[in-house]
């Protein structure tokens, strides 16, 4: 059965040109008439939108959520590199022309088959697709700017803890990146801050810009080294100061591909912008009105959302396809040559249905109301090879967990969370650590282990795949109190778990500066004068998801990877029992 969906219809109008013939009243004999220019047809540009891939080449074992919730939830399986090749083959087959944007993390926070080869075996997949440009994200930063000019470059030099090229000589990205807003101490941005893409010929020649970059706050997300002497710029700003330029080369049609987004509270294909929030709403209510798209990600969320119904000045479609290759945005952009204008917009957020991932009860089988899409030769077998490379890695058993506690978890608390804190303060007491932090963005998933309750090394490295090292430093009780107070003072979305005999409380309903209470370690009062030996990754050490608090922080002792550190926790026990929740007391139903 065909894949049924709503779908976003955007209409720009534009008053047609008219010419008046001159005739003259005393001509005597009539002057031979002009050949009639025959019309230019409209021209229609098929765009496929993705964002957030993350280097999920293979079938994330996570199903996307069609609707509902909890129990009454309808999912289906979604994504991998081999059905996302030809779900956005058959986008493209639709018209003549196309085109395929990104809108950043495309690598990064990736799982074992493609993080373990520095995410190689991504872009070789993107190859294959096809891409035309992808806006740098956050993630695109994880290993740092110099390592990531490799992965658009190719080659084989050795920017991080892991081997380049070990599967075949890297030979770099066929597409663009784009950074608009990055730039180096010279002034000049890292990627092209544009590009343009041109179909078809003479008078029907259409042009598309597409501006790409990443949100303002990528310094805070990532580790500060890897991005030494590169500036973030605000965004808007830079969107309009480009335009100008574009419409100079000729662009009929203006693209944002940005990475940064909205939260919404309607459904992945539902246009109506419900409950919209989220940190892109204030760039948007800045951008020139001359912007006809913005493909969004960072947020995760799948929605297309026709930002005229909030700013009719700024009547463009907002969309994002969710993430790890779930979804793809087909979108048909019909373009008057004549005019270089916009004429309509068609906006279809497809779900990725894969033929069914998972085993006995975590099997999910396809929905009939859906298109299941076969893999892609091509790309099924690139993908194999890596995934057969990672295998002896990833099938390697670390230990035995127990299975989840029936609990709620939040970003606060999470028996997941809390286990790796645990973790890496078992490694880092020799350093004399008394307490561990751990970044909620830095869990990528969850753990789930076998009947048995067996744990491989794929899946610990594919909920920490980052490769941060520990670090152990002296904190007093004021420093320790100011960071927790930044997880809920409205300065950042980062939050923290804790180590097993720290707790504290929470209280929304104080003002900022006074939300935490009741800080103590194994019971006893954390006192503002006094110090502790804390520990957290390399990553939050120097100052990453905003908690600057932490480098200040003295006598620094460099620990094992974390990796290591959880790998070393499970398998020091027949069966590691899961931490239960209550570290982090809530006051206020609403503070959780």
């Amino acid at each position: 059965m065909p894949q049924m969906h709503g779908m976003a219809l955007h209409m720009k109008t534009f008053a047609p040109l008219f010419a008046a013939a001159l005739l003259s009243a005393c001509a005597t004999v009539p002057a031979p008439e002009a050949a009639a220019p025959q019309p230019v047809e409209p021209v229609t540009v098929r765009i496929i939108g993705i964002n957030d891939f993350h280097g999920n080449i293979e079938p994330p074992s996570r199903p996307f959520t069609v609707r509902g919730a909890g129990d009454d939830a309808v999912r289906a399986p979604a994504g991998g590199g081999a059905y996302l090749a030809s779900a956005i083959a058959a986008a493209k087959a639709k018209n003549e022309h196309s085109m395929v944007i990104s809108a950043g993390d495309m690598i990064g926070g990736s799982p074992i088959a493609s993080s373990l080869f520095l995410d190689e075996p991504a872009i070789g997949v993107m190859n294959r697709i096809g891409i035309d440009f992808n806006a740098v994200g956050n993630h695109e930063f994880d290993r740092g700017a110099t390592e990531l000019q490799r992965i658009q470059n190719g080659g084989c030099e050795k920017n991080t803890q892991r081997e380049p090229c070990q599967v075949e000589q890297y030979a770099g990205a066929d597409f663009q990146f784009l950074a608009a807003n990055v730039t180096s101490p010279d002034g000049q941005t890292i990627f092209p801050a544009y590009g343009i893409k041109r179909f078809g010929s003479g008078a029907s020649e259409v042009a598309i810009g597409v501006i790409g970059l990443t949100l303002e706050d990528t310094p805070a997300l990532v580790t500060p080294s890897g991005i030494e002497g590169l500036t973030f710029a605000e965004e808007s700003s830079t969107i309009n100061a480009l335009i100008p330029q574009l419409k100079a080369q000729g662009a009929d049609a203006i693209i944002v591909s940005i990475h940064q987004g909205l939260f919404t509270e309607v459904g992945y294909n539902d246009s109506s912008c419900g409950g919209v929030a989220g940190a892109l709403l204030e760039v948007l209510a800045k951008l020139d009105p001359s912007v006809d798209l913005v493909i969004s990600g960072h947020t995760h969320r799948a929605y297309i959302c026709d930002h005229g119904a909030i700013d009719p000045t700024r009547d463009f479609l907002v969309t994002s396809a969710s993430s790890a290759g779930a979804l793809l945005t087909d979108i048909a952009m019909t373009i008057d040559p004549a005019t270089g204008s916009v004429v309509s917009l068609e906006a279809n957020n497809v779900i990725v249905q894969n033929e069914g991932t998972g085993e006995g009860e975590r099997a999910v089988a396809p929905l009939a109301e859906l298109t299941t899409y076969a893999p892609d030769a091509d790309v099924a077998a690139y993908v194999a090879r890596y995934t057969e490379a990672a295998s002896e890695f990833a099938n390697r058993s670390v230990g035995r967990i127990a299975r989840l506690p029936s609990q709620t978890p939040n970003r606060h608390d999470h028996p997941i969370g809390n286990l790796i804190a645990d973790a890496q303060l078992a490694a880092t007491r020799e350093a004399g650590a008394q307490i561990a932090f751990m970044n909620a963005g830095g869990v990528r998933d969850d753990l789930i282990p076998d009947e048995d309750g067996t744990i491989t090394f794929g899946q610990i490295y594919t909920v920490q795949p980052f490769s941060n090292t520990l670090m152990t430093k002296t904190l007093t009780g004021s420093q320790i109190l100011a960071v927790l107070e930044k997880q809920v003072d409205g300065t950042t979305r980062g939050s923290l778990f804790v180590s097993d005999g720290f707790t504290y409380a929470i209280d929304m309903t104080r003002e900022p500066g006074g939300r935490i209470s009741g800080a103590t370690l194994n019971g006893k009062a954390i006192k503002r004068g006094m110090t502790y030996r804390v520990t957290m990754n390399s990553f939050l050490s120097s100052g990453g998801d905003g908690f600057e608090t932490f480098e200040q922080g003295t006598d620094p002792v460099t620990g094992p990877l974390d990796l290591d550190a959880l790998e070393a926790w499970i398998s020091a026990v027949d069966i590691r029992q899961l931490p239960e929740l209550g570290r982090v007391k809530f006051l206020t139903p609403a503070d959780q």
